[in-house]
């Protein structure tokens, strides 16, 4: 009896690590994809800003050109 008693007190313990490891995987999961996601927003925030600044240069360079070949 003691021997059935110790095993299944193994089994369940068994049970109960197993369920536990898939709930921390999911939440690990969750905040990599946060993560990576607020890089992503930050990376386009960063290259919108650099593309904008082009855009501004270039457009600045053309009236510049359209200028001088009004004279």
């Amino acid at each position: 009896m003691k021997k059935l008693f110790i095993v299944l007190a193994v089994a369940s313990l068994g049970f109960v690590a197993c369920n536990n490891e898939s709930a921390n995987e999911e939440a690990k999961t969750d905040s990599v994809v946060n993560a990576v996601d607020s890089a992503a927003n930050a990376a386009k925030d960063s290259l919108g800003a650099v593309v904008d600044s082009a855009k501004a240069k270039v457009d600045s360079t053309v009236t510049a050109v359209k200028d001088s070949l009004k004279k």
